[in-house]
């Protein structure tokens, strides 16, 4: 394997920010990291790092080499044409930036578009990075779409060696196959390697997977300050108002819908409210419920998304 450290550079400013923080911050910091392009139900993981970017002061630690880790032709990137030439050129930026919050502590953030080549030397960069400066526990998070209701709170499926910071949380799988992603295989290769690491992972209604849910970004915002002790009102606040609005929206598609898209709603909440109820007694076997098929909610899940687009 090529040297992974040929992917990234520093940038010498930020690096020294961190070096003088590490000499205040004698347990390490914290890293969240987060990759757009993968499986993100309800822009979950999306809206964190946006959030994060534009609400606290940040700085670039360490930048990757976009140019040999993105495929321009899966995603191009974009460029502005004005009047009779080429004026902008938005080229993508995979980097670990310095961020405080709201008390001043400093913690990273790794973020950026996933990366289409070369997982294992970029997963093995990460960790150089991670062991360079002094990360004491690597926190990822995304959204996956589940079959349940918007009007019952989120669930969250904690992952990786430090579920014990989210107690009362448990996962719903057993075991599963899924394609992989390079988020995953950091956290992989970091566990592998010794460093503590926690996945979040919300459970977002499968029939508004595809828009922006701010219910679960508030969920897991709420996980990962409770996991890790940072201090994020600002973002927070933000999360929770768009929440109440997308809530409201929600309810009032549901409410002009048809009676199939209801029923569906309905159903969801049922074997929502049954499984809840089972765990809640300690069987984690809950009572058949009555609901559509697969095929009659991806139906149900297709129209509903094409009909609220349509509005936008």
């Amino acid at each position: 394997m090529l040297d992974p450290q040929d992917l990234y550079e520093w940038e010498p400013k930020g690096l020294a920010v961190v070096d003088m923080a590490l000499a205040q911050e004698s347990a390490g910091l914290v890293m969240l990291y987060h990759f757009d392009g993968y499986i993100d139900a309800g822009e979950t993981g999306d809206q964190i790092v946006s959030k994060l970017l534009d609400t606290l002061p940040n700085q670039v630690v360490a930048r990757f080499d976009h140019d040999r880790l993105v495929d321009y032709r899966a995603r191009r990137p974009l460029l502005t044409f004005r009047r009779d030439k080429w004026a902008e050129y938005e080229a993508p930026e995979i980097d670990v930036r310095l961020v405080q919050d709201a008390t001043g502590a400093p913690f990273l953030l790794l973020s950026g578009p996933e990366p289409d080549v070369e997982w294992e030397r970029f997963a093995l960069a990460v960790r150089q990075i991670v062991e360079r400066l002094g990360v004491r526990l690597s926190v990822n998070f995304h959204g996956i779409p589940m079959g349940v209701p918007h009007t019952r709170p989120v669930g969250i499926t904690p992952h990786g060696n430090r579920t014990d910071l989210m107690p009362g949380h448990r996962s719903p799988f057993d075991e599963a196959q899924v394609p992989g992603s390079a988020e995953s295989l950091i956290e992989f290769r970091l566990e592998e390697s010794g460093h503590d690491v926690l996945g979040v992972a919300a459970h977002v209604p499968h029939y508004v997977a595809r828009s922006s849910y701010p219910d679960a970004a508030l969920t897991v915002l709420e996980a990962i300050t409770a996991a890790t002790g940072l201090v994020l009102p600002a973002v927070a606040h933000s999360l929770r108002t768009e929440a109440r609005r997308t809530q409201d929206e929600i309810d009032r598609q549901v409410g002009e819908g048809d009676e199939e898209l209801v029923s569906l709603v309905r159903g969801l909440e049922h074997q929502y409210d049954a499984v809840a109820g089972a765990a809640t007694r300690g069987n984690l076997v809950a009572e058949p419920v009555d609901l559509p098929s697969a095929d009659e909610i991806g139906l149900e899940f297709e129209r509903f998304l094409a009909e609220r687009e349509g509005d936008v």
